[in-house]
């Protein structure tokens, strides 16, 4: 587990309105969880994050600690299981007392590594072993931490997961509208929008938000080493069909 410093505030968060409201609810509840509490109400503090790789779940976890001004530390699951029976259940022992000792933000990265479906073909013992630890160290949780766990696959998740989590946020590929809120405020200092974005716009669609940004980012980077102090379509337009073909490679 190791904390991470990089926090972003939700306006910087490309993201549809469904997602925005369930991530102001949280920051809502945990603002206002002693008023809950006193009609014998808990805030939502267990949320799972689901969707394909770089479509903002990370970035998530980074803004609820910014918006919350908690610390956030990271878990790396698929660090974290080993081959020896029991070791990776006193392994999540020990980041639940943190959690309860500690009050911040702990997302549990790369989920689907013990969370795959029991019934799978090469299910073995220790992963059953692990999930059920899972499962009862979050039931049992009465922390005032927040507990995330972002999973690209979600169809190999446990159906008893799902039940254990407060609530669901699923992660989509950006829009045409979102990929061009995306680029605009990425390439803002370096472009006067003296072009059409609607073919740029088309370009990019398949691509995630992080694919996206990475674009516009080798674009500026690409105009800086020119001595340019804009850029161009042409570039942009470089830069995302690298980034496809490198996706679709």
């Amino acid at each position: 587990m190791e904390e991470v410093n990089e926090k972003h505030y939700l306006s910087e968060l490309i993201i549809n309105e469904d997602i925005n409201n369930k991530i102001n609810r949280i920051i809502k509840e945990y603002v206002k969880r002693d008023k809950l509490l006193n009609h014998g109400l808990e805030n939502r503090r267990k949320i799972l994050l689901k969707g394909p790789p770089g479509t903002g779940k990370t970035y998530t976890s980074t803004v609820i600690a910014k918006e919350l001004n908690l610390s956030l530390f990271t878990v790396q699951l698929d660090k974290l299981v080993t081959k020896y029976m029991g070791e990776t259940s006193a392994k999540l022992r020990i980041i639940f007392d943190m959690i309860k000792d500690i009050e911040g933000v702990f997302l549990f990265d790369e989920f689907d590594a013990i969370g795959y479906k029991r019934s799978l073909d090469n299910d073995v013992g220790e992963m059953r072993r692990v999930i059920n630890s899972f499962l009862q160290f979050l039931e049992n949780d009465k922390s005032k931490s927040i507990i995330l766990a972002a999973t690209n696959h979600p169809a190999l998740l446990d159906d008893a997961l799902f039940r254990r989590f407060d609530d669901i946020i699923s992660y989509k590929l950006p829009t045409e509208q979102e990929i061009c809120r995306l680029i605009n405020n990425r390439i803002a200092s370096f472009s006067k929008y003296n072009f059409s974005m609607s073919d740029v716009v088309k370009l990019a669609k398949g691509l995630s938000h992080s694919e996206i940004t990475k674009a516009c980012d080798d674009a500026i980077k690409e105009a800086i080493l020119n001595d340019k102090n804009l850029i161009s379509k042409d570039l942009l337009k470089m830069m995302i069909k690298e980034k496809k073909s490198s996706y679709n490679n």
